[in-house]
Order: structure tokens, then sequence, then C-alpha cells
């Protein structure tokens, strides 16, 4: 089965609009140096009161809402970059490592379902010193940047887009009267840990920003083991890897090598999966639950293919038990592994630990670097539960150099053994698992 997988490439139009109405003053800025469209933004135009709404950020995990008891439907918001106490060891916030709510995508998916008409955003003055209203780096706004260098994204329903820039000193200047006074407002938040959103008095803004859509599909690919139980077939483990890298590298000399051909970055994770289902279709009987084998498109665009899957389920996701990611698990030392999500998937990591006896590897357990860095990112946030396969770093990632000559193909070989044997293990089961947080880190 083939999945289509939506892509959008996004060029800058050519009408945009700044006007900040505050009282009886009213100025136009400037494109590029007061304000710079970003890649997620909309053609459209917004006119409409401005309010502030601190980092932007409604976070139930952390106990934290800028939009608590703030109505802002069909207005223009204004909210800073990053999260509260960025550079606070302490903070609530997963101390100074960056969470989702700190990327400009996640502050507009939370303005847009409270309503926001558009989005102003500043870079936080109180952690960065350059307040660049940098945006996208738009190549019809740049002499140096090559034209065909336009952002590549999952398609979105252009009606549901809003307008979103980053606005630069002389928006902040006009809107609080000064950078100053903004870093005070940020202090407030970050000390009490509590928002201060309010409306600002008398200030209103006319933003008009527009695109022109290229629309491509790439596809998931996917193939399905029916279980054998009348009643436990309903329910999936989703077993899974992605088929995409980088490319080729544009300017090269004669000569030289410039096709990233990705053997371990994914080729070795794909080639497990097809070994798994191999393996389960020599069965001769099926195990109680069903399994889905997928193949992921963009993993490298980020997570392209399989946030269209969980948005798009093929298979209900309540029905989805557990999901077994392999990225990379060719490499290295044949004898070590690392599991990804033992913390947060613990009940998986006891089972993978049981087969692993069979098995022989020396587990490494939980890089939570890696947490949200793969596709089983997109299945946590889900709240399913997940393992992540991963045989380590090595200075091939992500160049030219990843060849099929370097992967251990026993190796390649013995990872899917474990993967077999802990699905296999699932699909007989009748358990539900524990997933204890769906709170995926920047990556």
């Amino acid at each position: 089965y083939r999945q289509p997988v939506k892509m959008s490439i996004t060029a800058l139009g050519e009408e945009h609009l700044l006007h900040i109405a505050k009282g009886t003053v009213g100025r136009d800025f400037a494109i590029k140096s007061d304000f710079t469209p970003y890649e997620m933004t909309a053609s459209k135009e917004v006119k409409s009161q401005v309010v502030f709404a601190g980092y932007g950020i409604t976070a139930p995990e952390y106990n934290y809402d800028d939009y608590a008891g703030f109505d802002v439907a069909g207005k223009i918001v204004f909210v800073l970059r990053h999260e509260p106490r960025e550079e606070d060891t302490t903070s609530v916030f997963n101390g100074r490592k960056a969470t989702k709510y700190s990327d400009v995508i996640e502050k507009v998916r939370i303005a847009k379902e409270h309503g926001a008409a558009a989005l102003l955003v500043a870079t936080d003055p109180l952690n960065h010193s350059s307040l660049n209203p940098r945006g996208f780096p738009w190549p019809s706004l740049s002499k140096t940047i090559p034209k065909d260098a336009l952002p590549l994204t999952l398609s979105v329903d252009e009606p549901s887009k809003i307008p979103v820039v980053q606005v630069g000193e002389e928006v902040i200047s006009l809107l609080f009267g000064s950078v100053d006074s903004l870093k005070i407002l940020q202090e407030g938040i970050d000390r009490a840990m509590a928002p201060r959103s309010f409306s600002l008095t008398d200030v209103s803004a006319d933003v008009k920003t527009s695109t022109l859509i290229t629309s491509l599909v790439s596809t998931n690919v996917m193939g399905v083991l029916e279980g054998s139980d009348s009643t436990w077939k309903n329910e999936y483990i989703v077993v899974g890897a992605h088929y995409d890298h980088v490319g080729m590298r544009k300017n090269h000399e004669p000569g030289e090598d410039y096709i990233f051909n990705g053997a371990d970055d994914n080729a070795s994770g794909t080639a497990c999966v097809l070994g798994v289902a191999a393996a389960f279709g020599k069965l001769k009987n099926h195990p109680k639950r069903s399994i889905l084998f997928v193949t992921f498109a963009g993993e490298e665009k980020g997570l392209f293919g399989s946030s269209t899957y969980v948005d798009h389920p093929p298979v209900p996701l309540a029905q989805t038990v557990a999901m077994l990611n392999m990225d990379m698990v060719g490499r290295n030392s044949i004898d070590s592994l690392i599991l990804i999500g033992t913390v947060q998937s613990p009940d998986i990591a006891t089972i993978v630990r049981m087969e692993n006896e069979s098995v022989g590897f020396v587990l490494q357990n939980n890089q939570d670097k890696y947490l949200g860095g793969s596709d089983h990112a997109s299945f946590m946030k889900k709240g399913i539960p997940f393992m992540f396969f991963h045989s380590g770093m090595h200075p091939q990632y992500h160049q030219v150099g990843d060849e099929a000559s370097l992967i251990d193909g026993d190796k390649d070989a013995k990872v899917g053994r474990l993967v077999f044997r802990t699905a296999l293990h699932i699909a007989n089961d009748t358990k539900r698992y524990t997933l204890t947080s769906t709170a995926v880190p920047a990556y």
C-alpha cells in the first residue's frame, strides 16, 4: 500500500505589508529590515488589534499557559521566541534544553488553536543581543542565497494558514516604547514563571504576506500481516524505518563524490524492515495481533512521512499498541546496540531486554539527545509506546562517505532478529503498554 505524503515548495510572493497604528501615530515598516515572513506564513491580509501573549506557549505538562483566560480570537498576537528561563538549569521547561515549545512552528500551531488571526514573533531580548528579523532566508530577499533554496514543508490547507512574520527592534520600540521595556516584561514572566499577557492599548496593525506554492507528492510504503485472532487482529504493531536521505551535493568538483548514499542512514533500517517482514511472512501461524510494516518518506526533512501517518492513520491510532523504529542500525560494534525510549516506554523496554537474551547485544539505554530525532517521535507525540533501535553515530553521518561497503551486514541482520522477536512477542500478547511522557524535546 502507498500513502501519499503531500508537500509544498514555498516561494515568497511580491505583496507584503506591515503597518502599525498606535493612537494617532501610524507607521509602515519595510520588509527584510523591519520584518520578514516565516516559511509557514499565509497569502493573506489581516487588520486587527495587537495583543501581547508572552512566549505564545500553552504547555499543560509544564503547568504554563500564556493564553490562560486571555481571548486572542481574531487578533494579531505578538510573542517572544524561545521559552521561559531559557538559560536556567532549574527551568521546568527541561532546564537549558529547548523543548518543542521553543519552535516557532509550535507557537504558530498554538496561536491558531486559540484563534489568532496573525502572529508577530520577536527574538526575546533577555538572552539574545541580536534582534534582527530573520524569519526565513528567502532567496528573493538576498543576493547570495541560491534561487532554489526554498522551504519544503508538509502541505497545509492554505486557508488555514495565518500571516507569520518576525519583527525587529523598530517594531518592538513602537509597540512597547523600547526594547528595554520588553526586556522588563520578559524578566517578570521568567521570574514568576507565570504569564503576563495583555492587550496593547489603542494599538492595531495591518499585516499582509504573500506566497507562491508548488505542490509535490511522495509516499509512505506499507505492508500488513493480518493477525490470526478474530479479536486481537484489530490491534496493530508498527515496524518502521525511513527510506529517504539528503540527496546530492549541488556544488562539486569534476570527479568528486557528490551523492549522499545513506547506506546506514537509513538503508540499514529499511533493509531491517524488509527482513523482519520476510521473516514474519515465513511463519506457518500468524501472531494474534496484526503488524504494519512501514517505510516512511521525508524523515530528513522533518519527519514528514511519519507525521502524515499519525495525522491520517490507515488504522486507528487507538488500536496501535506499539511502534518499533530502526534508524542507523548497521555500524559500530556488532555486540552493542542503543535503545532510545526505555524511560518513556518501560514495558516495551522490558520485552526487548527479555528477547535480547537470545540475541546477545550489550544494550545501552535511553540516549535522550536522539529522542526527537526520528520517526518514533511522531508516534510518541500521539501517545503510542515505542522503541527506537540505533547503532550509534559515526564520521560518515550525513556525508557522502556513508557507503554500503561500511555496513556490517551481520549486525544489521542481528538487529532484525531482535526486532522480529520483540514484534512477535508484542503481537502474541494481549496487554497494553505504558508511555510515561509524550513530551518530545527539540532536535
